[in-house]
């Protein structure tokens, strides 16, 4: 998989199963916290600016976004998670639709869960890993925003999301910055593991 695409575009917001496009290539979804940087994180993956839009109001996106990246795979940003002004009401239905979606999608290879370089994984976080635990769903931990932490800080705060997700090991967690394009290539290695069958949670 180059990490130089060519070809990425948007595909659809879905919401129900039949608005999915049909699952001709392999899936890989992104989980996270409202605010946490998913849309950023695919906007440098993909070496695109708008590709993904970003929004400065937590809790904006509602669907499931479908993203085709050259004729390999779709990449899946699903709704954050854990933002308190949405209503409850709004949470249930958002909670439906990702469960729907983790379990029954059958081209879903794996989730890229989103957390928060800077801070302790939130209850949210674990509950989401947990599920993916409980549901034998492959995942790989993406963490974001780490030109925001000095290096010698570094092992502080790997060693605070490894624990506090009870990780196997601290090698499924990738450091991003979608700022200085830290972990990009390591986040296409991941890819290409995945795509090929070769990733071992």
């Amino acid at each position: 998989m180059p990490v130089h695409i060519q070809n990425a575009e948007f595909l659809i917001s879905a919401v129900r199963p039949e608005q999915y496009p049909d699952p001709v290539l392999p899936e890989i979804a992104l989980a996270g916290r409202s605010n946490v940087g998913k849309s950023s994180f695919i906007n440098k993956l993909i070496g695109r600016k708008k590709l993904a839009r970003t929004s400065s109001q937590p809790g904006k996106t509602q669907q499931l976004n479908y993203y085709q990246i050259e004729d390999a795979f779709y990449l899946v940003d699903v709704p954050g998670y854990g933002y308190a002004k949405v209503s409850k009401t709004e949470k249930e239905k958002w909670a439906k639709m990702l469960s729907r979606y983790f379990e029954t999608r059958q081209n879903l290879e794996a989730v890229f869960l989103v957390v928060d370089f800077r801070h302790e994984p939130q209850k949210n976080d674990i509950q989401m890993k947990e599920f993916f635990d409980a549901h034998n769903i492959p995942y790989f931990v993406i963490a974001t925003k780490t030109d925001k932490v000095k290096k010698s800080q570094w092992n502080k705060h790997l060693s605070q999301i490894y624990k506090g997700l009870g990780l196997e090991t601290i090698d499924q967690i990738l450091p991003f910055s979608s700022e200085t394009g830290e972990g990009r290539e390591e986040a296409w290695e991941v890819i290409a593991a995945l795509l090929e069958g070769e990733y071992d949670q």
